[in-house]
């Protein structure tokens, strides 16, 4: 909404900040910020009297998660998604078509995870919705979203995928993008899903990677960046900065309240939501290869489930003591706090790998 008093620049200069995605991207992270920390206990306190006992925690976890999680409040991924929406609606420009796609697709996986929370309350259970009905959901909204943004792009890269540190080449997948694409908005929401299984840990890697692809929007987005650095141009992608700086907004708010011992888990309404989100952003900006590097936290935490589950039908025997890989770290003996700080550290060191493959070509 703010964007648009930028039309009235000629008639009130100071109004011409308006227009800059740089500023409009800190307005957005400080207000998606504030929201949060303003209702953010409202929203705390009104799900744990409907909540009741909380999220179910898993019997064959670590022993002390029974006795320190056991009663918090799940689905605080809407205090995420209320903070960042009111944000993205106020600072975005919502002519942009990408921004609907990615906030469709935000709002989809997050009403998935809402429903998924629902059962697992409800029922007291971990087990929640349907793992088959609910990848088949995700797939529907993301090849949908992937169909749109093939046609806003009216590049002849529009069905290819670029690689890193290769600026020339691009392999053009013709109708087989549109499954691709579908395939890395899914695999990315329910990778953050997996990771999000300690306090604060998945929250954080989250802001890093929007950190991270709100840089690569605003530079893919911007002609002149995007030809010095040799990257992919697709004009209006820029403003998906916003977003990002609102995710991230929201994200420090709910880290407040998330943080050790969590007084609110993000539930799948968060997870699913923000990865899917990441997801849609990196195709929309032809970085789908890169968000395996800045992501690399959120792939070896899927890649440690499969592994498990393909080893133990296959052999009887499991790679690791439990998975996802932070709670077989738990079980071998480190502490919470120290798996999620170097956790942490390592979603630094790879969102700092995949931002120099912008240069490295």
């Amino acid at each position: 909404m703010f964007y648009f008093l930028g039309q009235f620049a000629d008639q009130v200069s100071a109004l011409n900040v308006f227009r800059y995605i740089t500023f409009r991207t800190g307005g957005a992270i400080m207000t998606a910020l504030f929201f949060v920390f303003l209702f953010g206990p409202k929203i705390i306190s009104s799900l744990r009297i409907r909540q009741g006992h909380g999220q179910p925690i898993r019997a064959d976890g670590p022993e002390n998660h029974l006795l320190t999680k056991k009663g918090t409040p799940t689905m605080g991924g809407l205090m995420i998604l209320s903070g960042a929406l009111v944000a993205a609606l106020l600072w975005a420009d919502l002519s942009n078509p990408y921004v609907w796609v990615v906030i469709c697709v935000t709002l989809g996986f997050g009403s998935i995870g809402f429903y998924d929370d629902y059962l697992k309350v409800t029922k007291s259970s971990h087990n929640g919705f349907g793992g088959k009905a609910r990848l088949a959901l995700e797939f529907v909204i993301a090849i949908a979203a992937a169909y749109v943004v093939t046609l806003l792009d009216a590049s002849a890269s529009s069905e290819a995928i670029t690689f890193p540190f290769i600026k020339d080449f691009t392999l053009n997948l013709g109708l087989f993008f549109i499954p691709f694409a579908a395939f890395v908005m899914v695999g990315a929401g329910n990778a953050v899903n997996l990771t999000d299984g300690l306090d604060g840990l998945a929250i954080v890697p989250v802001m890093i990677a929007c950190a991270s692809f709100g840089l690569i929007a605003y530079l893919s987005g911007n002609a002149v960046f995007a030809e010095y650095l040799q990257i992919h141009h697709v004009s209006g992608t820029g403003e998906l900065a916003v977003i990002c700086g609102a995710v991230i907004g929201a994200g420090l708010g709910f880290l407040w309240f998330n943080a050790p011992p969590a007084a609110i888990f993000m539930g799948d309404t968060g997870s699913l939501s923000l990865g899917g989100m990441i997801g849609a952003i990196a195709v929309a900006t032809k970085h789908e290869i890169v968000l395996a590097i800045i992501g690399g936290l959120f792939v070896l935490e899927a890649v440690s489930v499969i592994v498990q589950v393909f080893s133990y039908k296959l052999t009887g025997k499991r790679v690791f003591r439990m998975a996802p890989i932070h709670h077989h770290f738990e079980i071998m003996g480190w502490t919470e706090s120290q798996v999620v700080i170097r956790f942490w550290i390592i979603a630094v060191v790879l969102a700092l790998l995949g931002l120099a493959t912008l240069k490295l070509r």
